[in-house]
């Protein structure tokens, strides 16, 4: 099993066609294909605007720098996205309009193609053994955490992996950090 370790800094970045933001892409899997089972990224919000609709694709928001945004959809969704580390996840089916709560917004973005696979998004604050049978990503939000080789993952950086054997030991380095975890199933083990 083979961690892919990145880096926010290092990600490469992507403005969106609107202006309104840019997307920084952690993985795409299977890459290089427009129907993607399911897709990581760090976006940056950085005015007011509409979020495109993805048809057939369910999507998980979690803020990680700002002041947050209103996500709104009219009888469909209000939702104001402004704890730090605090998961939301809703239909990409709906057509959104997103109004920021200050400044620009950062934000940890899962999207699955629903009926293939679902993902979880938790966070963590303590060591933690994580199951390697589905693929997923990590995300430091503060401090550092090791993983079995000895190395560490600071803020601002993670790793994703697809399917393997045995656990995932993930030990928190002090008492105040938290990681990210995207736990992606497969639709066939729901």
């Amino acid at each position: 099993m083979k961690l892919n370790r990145f880096d926010f800094a290092e990600l490469p970045v992507s403005p969106w066609r609107n202006g309104g933001g840019e997307t920084r892409e952690i993985t795409c899997q299977p890459p290089g294909n427009a129907e993607f089972g399911w897709r990581a990224s760090i976006a940056t919000i950085a005015q007011d605007g509409p979020f495109s609709a993805f048809n057939g694709i369910d999507r998980s928001i979690t803020l990680l720098e700002g002041d947050g945004v209103h996500l709104y959809s009219e009888g469909l969704i209000d939702h104001q996205l402004q704890r730090i580390g605090e998961p939301f996840a809703f239909s990409g089916d709906v057509a959104l309009e997103a109004r920021l709560l200050g400044g620009s917004s950062q934000d940890f973005n899962i999207m699955t193609r629903r009926g293939h696979y679902q993902a979880q998004v938790q966070r963590i604050a303590e060591t933690i053994g994580l199951s390697l049978q589905h693929a997923g990503v990590l995300y430091v939000l503060r401090g550092e955490w090791q993983l079995p080789d000895g190395s560490l993952l600071g803020a601002r950086q993670g790793c994703w992996w697809l399917p393997g054997d045995g656990p995932l030991r993930l030990v928190a380095q002090g008492n105040d950090a938290q990681v990210l975890w995207a736990d992606i199933v497969p639709a066939t083990l729901l």
